[in-house]
């Protein structure tokens, strides 16, 4: 089969470029600052509309990762120590922007001792302490199982606590570097024990099955997982994990019924579905 990063994308991938005096705001306020954005690094398709929305993800830890997963489009390598000034500049660059709802997200820092978790933590407490009546969502990584660590992020209180399982159990260890799903399992199940929203997502055309996409939705709320989302994997570069499947959007609103009937609170699934789309939603 020919890599489908060469393959014709169906019409319902067809991305308008975002544009609009928003966006350009939001790009000279992250560029200002020298920010990082998973919306960008990432390619999100999604970006346009979300900051029109007053809605952002921001990134810290810098812009490395130390991971290396197929699936991802981020940098990855040995990371320049944490930016003591990053903080603060996240912090003035959501109130500057007179966001809503804020999303954070970070690369993997495996470099260091707490894998990033004071850094984590010192970004909530500090977005609370400026900017009170803006909600928080964390898209953390996996602190490499460490519970503890988890648990500094859980005590600053964001109002979502979100970790991807990116994927069915088979093709995890094709497609995330190092994470495992069952550990992936913890992270939520502890989230959930401490009263947290909590939230993961899974991409589709990596070559899974439905049934295995309706075991990993079981698997979601066996350990209290409240928002899912599910959308298309899109193949950054040819280097990446190749996409083996442009599935339909009418499946996707299937699998977003079934997650439903499951007992998820909020489903959003399509093919454009990013983690924080419509991520100020999910905090209701």
């Amino acid at each position: 089969m020919a890599n489908a990063f060469y393959t014709r994308k169906p019409e319902w991938l067809k991305i308008k470029l975002p544009h609009g005096e928003k966006l350009a705001h939001v790009c000279g306020n992250l560029n200002g600052r020298a920010l990082h954005s998973i919306c960008t690094s990432g390619l999100c398709p999604n970006r346009g509309e979300c900051w029109s929305n007053g809605t952002a993800t921001f990134m810290i830890g810098g812009d490395t990762c130390t991971r290396n997963c197929r699936f991802c489009n981020v940098t990855t390598g040995r990371p320049k120590p944490l930016d003591p000034n990053e903080i603060e500049r996240v912090v003035d660059s959501i109130c500057d922007l007179g966001l809503k709802h804020a999303v954070i997200t970070s690369v993997d820092r495996d470099d260091l001792p707490d894998y990033g978790a004071a850094h984590w933590a010192s970004m909530v407490r500090r977005l609370h302490e400026r900017c009170p009546g803006v909600t928080v969502e964390t898209l953390i990584p996996d602190f490499n199982g460490r519970l503890d660590l988890l648990d500094m992020v859980i005590d600053e209180h964001p109002n979502v606590i979100s970790h991807n399982l990116e994927t069915v159990r088979r093709l995890t260890p094709d497609v995330r570097c190092h994470a495992t799903y069952d550990c992936s399992l913890s992270i939520i199940a502890h989230i959930a024990s401490r009263g947290i929203r909590t939230k993961s997502g899974i991409m589709l055309g990596l070559g899974e099955t439905p049934e295995e996409i309706y075991q990993t939705m079981d698997d979601l709320r066996a350990v209290g997982c409240e928002v899912m989302t599910i959308g298309q994997y899109l193949q950054p570069t040819e280097n990446h994990y190749e996409v083996r499947e442009y599935v339909h959007p009418d499946q996707f609103e299937h699998y977003r019924l079934v997650a439903l009937e499951k007992g998820f609170r909020y489903v959003e699934s399509a093919p454009l579905v990013r983690s924080s789309y419509h991520a100020e939603r999910h905090v209701l």
